[in-house]
C-alpha cells in the first residue's frame, strides 16, 4: 500500500467515526427541539395556556355580572311576594305592565340612537 492509500483509508475511518459520533446527538437535538417547539406553540402549549386563562378570566367576570343581576332580580321579586308585599314595588310594576301614569307623574322622553322617542314606540297611557 502506498502512503496515499493509507492516508485515504485513515481519513475515511475518521470521517465515519466522526459521523457516528455526531449523528446521535444531532437526532437527539432535533427530537428535543421538536418537543420544545410544540410545548410553546402547540394546541396545549404555553401560548394556548395564556389564551385559555384569559378566556377563563373573561368568563368569570361575566359570571359575576350575571350573578349580581340575578341577585338584584331576586331582591325585586322578593318585594312582590304575598307574605312581604311592598306597595311601592306593586305600584311600579302595575304601572309598567299597564303602561299608565299618575296625574302628578313627570314623563321624560328619551332619544334613542335612531332619533325616535322611546315613548313613540309605546301607546299613549290613559289616566
Amino acid at each position: 500500500m502506498t502512503m496515499l492509500d493509507s492516508l485515504t483509508s485513515t481519513l475515511k475511518r475518521a470521517a465515519k467515526s466522526a459521523f457516528r459520533h455526531t449523528i446521535g446527538p444531532a437526532i437527539g437535538a432535533c427530537v428535543v427541539a421538536y418537543f420544545v417547539y410544540y410545548a410553546v406553540q402547540g394546541d396545549r402549549g404555553l401560548i394556548a395556556l395564556k389564551q385559555i386563562q384569559g378566556e377563563i378570566a373573561q368568563a368569570e367576570a361575566t359570571l359575576e355580572q350575571v350573578k349580581a343581576e340575578r341577585e338584584r332580580m331576586d331582591r325585586r321579586a322578593q318585594l312582590l311576594r304575598g307574605d312581604n308585599l311592598d306597595p311601592d314595588m306593586l305600584d311600579e310594576r302595575a304601572r309598567t305592565m299597564l303602561n299608565l301614569t299618575g296625574q302628578r307623574d313627570v314623563v321624560i322622553k328619551l332619544e334613542t340612537p335612531f332619533g325616535r322617542n322611546v315613548a313613540e314606540k309605546q301607546p299613549e297611557s290613559a289616566n
